[in-house]
């Protein structure tokens, strides 16, 4: 519903805010006709020190009117331009906003190069307009120097990868998060600074973008900031992937976990690859020449998720990777990403992607990693083509592609038939032995033998279940557990045998 004036208008009043505004929808500017009743409401609410007074009170349309519920006019408004731009891209990230406020006129420009020089107990910086100065602190843990200073938005950018190397930025911006900050902070102080670090004259902010993201918002062009001025960026890294992995509350994205850790660790595993002290070379040797390495000061664990994460990021960050623009950078699926990367890692990784070190040499031709990772890729390739790329997320909930789709990659369907799928291949390509079971794409696959999986897919995407009616039993059974699904569709005829050509 929407909100009411705390008194009415009078006729003089109505026309002396459409003189000050023009006959004008304060929410996007456009022109009310002539033939709608114009609406009136604050454009500050009371809670915020707003008052009926006609300096705080615009006219909008029926339309927004309608639509803005019990927002104020000028949150609603900010409401509409954040939506417009989380509507440019997905994976955004403060770089992408200040990119987008400059072009809009918000902000002249950002991201301007500085100087800085640090003395015993100070460090200046100078940018093209000023020159500031402020007191030099030491890290007790890691000897790093840092400053906390005010600066203006002309000198700040993100944290973001780009063609110079990894950057630091751990999260994409969320629309619900930037909008709460933005309504937060015109009551409230901000706490705590964002966090950056100077790297080849920039100020790189990877902490507190969506604090920063959220005060522009409210008109702030000077932000509360601790920057560091030589940190280690291996170490400063794995601290602030650490901190946002554990202790956050916007928690991680899935996929921007995968992106910095599998940087990081792939960029490892190349040195070590072309090291040459005499042995061989392996990913198992690189495990333990990990664990050898006290400066690295990870545990177990944490170098098998690393692992994992860099052959995730290989196998994602492949351009030729088609299937990659379904699958959503967050930890959600959506209309037009109906994918994620835990999907993905529960099915096409868990029975096609062997997660494990292996043993053999790798510069020999009994390593097959590349080749693993490129099969993979065909694989998710082939669900594209032969159907996901018919996904359209403005069909209606009634649509008879849309209904197979959303069983057929459902997170458990998926999940349970992505099993089936495994020993269907395994079979087809005579693996007997059960290593070679457990990472059945770490070989060559020829042509015809890749003829004979597409069959396969085929005969899974054709499969009768996934066309039944709206509402049948397989609309029920798929939110179940994903072993009591797989049974199901076994016992409905969706069998390796069945895969393999056998008849339903």
């Amino acid at each position: 519903m929407a909100t009411t004036l705390r008194r009415q208008l009078d006729a003089d009043e109505k026309a002396l805010v459409l003189k000050r505004h023009g006959r004008l929808c304060f929410a996007t500017g456009h022109k009310i006709p002539e033939d709608e009743v114009v609406q009136f409401d604050h454009i500050r609410a009371f809670a915020t020190g707003g008052a009926s007074e006609l300096d705080n009170i615009a006219p909008m349309c029926e339309q927004h009117n309608k639509m803005k519920g019990t927002l104020p006019l000028e949150d609603f408004r900010i409401s509409l331009r954040l939506k417009e731009f989380f509507k440019t891209g997905d994976g955004l990230t403060l770089q992408n906003l200040l990119e987008f406020m400059r072009e809009h006129g918000d902000i002249p420009l950002f991201g301007r190069s500085v100087t800085v020089t640090p003395d015993t107990n100070t460090v200046e910086l100078q940018t093209a307009t000023e020159t500031l100065k402020s007191a030099l602190h030491k890290c007790p843990a890691t000897g790093w120097h840092y400053f906390y200073a005010t600066l203006p938005v002309e000198i700040l950018n993100s944290d973001d990868t780009d063609a110079a190397g990894v950057g630091l930025q751990p999260r994409y911006l969320i629309y619900e998060k930037v909008f709460e900050l933005y309504r937060h902070f015109q009551n409230h102080p901000v706490l705590q600074p964002s966090i950056g670090r100077i790297f080849k004259g920039k100020v790189l902010l990877f902490d507190g973008q969506h604090k920063i993201a959220a005060l522009l918002w409210t008109g702030r062009r000077k932000f509360e900031c601790k920057i560091y001025v030589d940190p280690e960026l291996s170490l400063l890294n794995r601290t602030n992937i650490a901190a946002h992995d554990n202790f956050s509350q916007t928690r991680f994205y899935a996929s921007i976990m995968v992106a910095k850790l599998g940087a990081e660790f792939g960029a490892s595993f190349e040195n070590y690859k072309k090291l040459d002290d005499g042995t061989s070379k392996s990913e198992a040797g690189f495990m333990k020449f990990l664990e050898a390495d006290r400066a690295q000061a990870l545990t177990r664990g944490e170098r098998n998720e690393r692992f994992r994460s860099y052959l995730f990021n290989s196998v994602l960050s492949a351009q030729d990777n088609r299937l990659v623009k379904f699958i959503s950078k967050g930890n959600h699926s959506s209309d037009e990403t109906p994918l994620t990367i835990d999907q993905i890692r529960k099915s096409v990784f868990s029975n096609f992607l062997y997660e494990y070190p292996v043993d053999e040499d790798m510069t020999t031709g009994l390593y097959k990693r590349d080749q693993e990772i490129e099969n993979v890729i065909s694989l998710m390739n082939l669900f594209h083509d032969q159907v996901l790329q018919k996904w359209n997320p403005a069909a209606g909930r009634n649509d008879s592609d849309q209904w197979r789709l959303r069983r057929l990659f459902g997170s458990k369907p998926m999940m349970a038939w992505s099993e089936l799928l495994r020993d269907a291949i395994s079979a087809k390509l005579d693996l007997t032995d059960s290593e070679d079971r457990a990472r059945p794409f770490y070989r060559d696959i020829s042509p015809d033998q890749w003829k004979r999986i597409k069959k396969m897919v085929d005969r899974l995407i054709d499969f009768k279940i996934w066309n039944s009616p709206p509402e049948s039993e397989v609309d029920r059974i798929i939110s179940d557990k994903k072993s009591a699904i797989k049974d199901w569709l076994k016992s409905k005829g969706l069998t390796t045998g069945y895969l393999l050509g056998a008849a339903e």
